[in-house]
């Protein structure tokens, strides 16, 4: 009987299954991309909806589920992509059928479960084939693949719907993505955990014991509050989506009130995450080579300039200026946030701390919901945009008062790993 293949840890030596899985992520994406422009327009055009909050109530859905699901596919350990796309199957026909608010607010409940099985899988499963060196490349391309579908999908929507109609043309291109990345999924992708173990056999020095595994409950609390990297990361992860839900929910709002076209709505629905995409390509190996904290700053502080800009300028010029440089912040912060919670978490206990950085992370869309739309049916939309860039400044703020650096280059990783108690 031949012997098992050896598992070798990075990116050239797994080049076959991570592309794989890199184009399994941007079926993920395009699953969200095909909302972008669409589905705002449809809450008042097509439902009769006006007030921001109410609007909003299906990212609140779709954040609240993804959270959880995240915080599963974390603590499982699992690599539940399958699953994943199993839960998305039905959303792009109840937005085809919807007859109410609410067949949209339970197609986003699925979509949110879609989102946090798939993409966790994908982001964990990526991880444990790059190993410590190419973390931030890996991370990289993982989140780019995803927002160049989100981005490809708005811009494809925008102009189907220009053509056919907000219903239902636009949304069979969802139903494309999810019966190839299910059949991708079942067929092709195959298991990581091996790598993981791998990378922890090869990190282990023979004078020192293997760590203790934390308890969920330990994971959590470093992640979320004890750990002054991953705690940081958690925030300003929480403050990246809070962000993305402003430009998901109300930014279309915003423009078709200031007059502007769909096909126009659907180029600024697109401009975003297609900068923000294709940055992250170049961001991610970056960080492998000079560190993640200067980036999370410095993207952090970026998004704040390119929000406040949507509401301090006007136009289709302006405004795509500001979707451009929102995109390079977020570009910036995106893969180096996941990266530097790959760095601190060993990978007996990584796939649960990612979790939970996903969970806060994701959490910042229902923020997004609540405060943007209360601050905009109190006061107006762009009082709503000042308030998120203030929100954002801070956050970054934050990242460079509290996080240490977790990537240094000439150093062994895991430098900085908290210890279990």
């Amino acid at each position: 009987m031949a012997s098992a293949r050896p598992i070798r840890l990075g990116l050239r030596e797994n080049l076959p299954q991570f592309t794989l899985l890199v184009g399994v992520n941007a079926l993920v994406g395009g699953m969200i991309g095909q909302e972008r422009t669409v589905l705002p327009l449809l809450a008042e055009q097509d439902f009769g909806i006006t007030a921001m909050t109410a609007t909003l109530t299906f990212i609140m859905a779709f954040g609240v589920v993804k959270a959880a699901a995240n915080f599963v596919a974390g603590a499982l350990a699992d690599r539940i992509l399958l699953a994943g796309w199993l839960f998305g199957l039905p959303v792009p026909l109840l937005l085809i059928y919807a007859q109410s608010w609410n067949w949209v607010i339970l197609a986003n409940v699925l979509l949110g479960v879609n989102q946090g099985l798939s993409w966790s899988a994908t982001v964990i499963m990526k991880i444990d084939l790059a190993g410590p060196k190419h973390r931030g490349t890996a991370m990289g391309l993982n989140e780019a693949a995803g927002y160049l579908a989100v981005a490809a999908t708005a811009l494809a929507t925008g102009y189907i719907a220009e053509q056919a109609g907000l219903r239902p043309a636009p949304f069979f291109l969802g139903l494309a993505f999810v019966g190839l990345g299910l059949g991708l999924s079942l067929f092709f992708v195959r298991e990581t955990q091996g790598h993981a173990e791998e990378e922890s056999r090869t990190r282990d020095t023979p004078d020192e014991p293997p760590p203790q595994r934390p308890s969920l409950g330990e994971i959590f609390t470093l992640t979320s509050f004890k750990d002054p990297a991953l705690s940081s990361c958690s925030q300003a992860g929480m403050i990246n989506n809070l962000n993305d839900g402003l430009a998901w929910g109300l930014l279309p709002i915003y423009f078709a009130r200031n007059g502007l076209s769909i096909i126009e709505i659907g180029v600024l629905a697109a401009a975003y995450p297609a900068v923000w995409g294709m940055g992250q390509i170049v961001t991610g190996a970056m960080s492998d080579r000079h560190g993640r904290k200067r980036f999370i700053v410095a993207g952090m502080l970026t998004q704040a300039v390119a929000i406040a800009m949507f509401a301090g300028l006007t136009g289709m010029g302006a405004w795509l200026s500001a979707a451009v440089l929102l995109g390079l912040g977020t570009a910036m912060v995106y893969p180096t946030l996941l990266a530097a919670v790959g760095d601190v978490a060993l990978p007996s206990w990584r796939a649960s701390s990612v979790g939970v950085y996903r969970t806060w992370r994701d959490l910042g869309f229902v923020a997004g919901a609540l405060i943007a739309g209360g601050i905009a049916d109190a006061t107006s939309i762009e009082t709503a945009i000042w308030v998120v860039a203030g929100l954002t400044a801070v956050s970054g703020l934050v990242v460079a008062i509290r996080m240490y650096e977790t990537h240094l280059p000439h150093t062994p990783p895991h430098k900085h790993v908290p210890e279990s108690r």
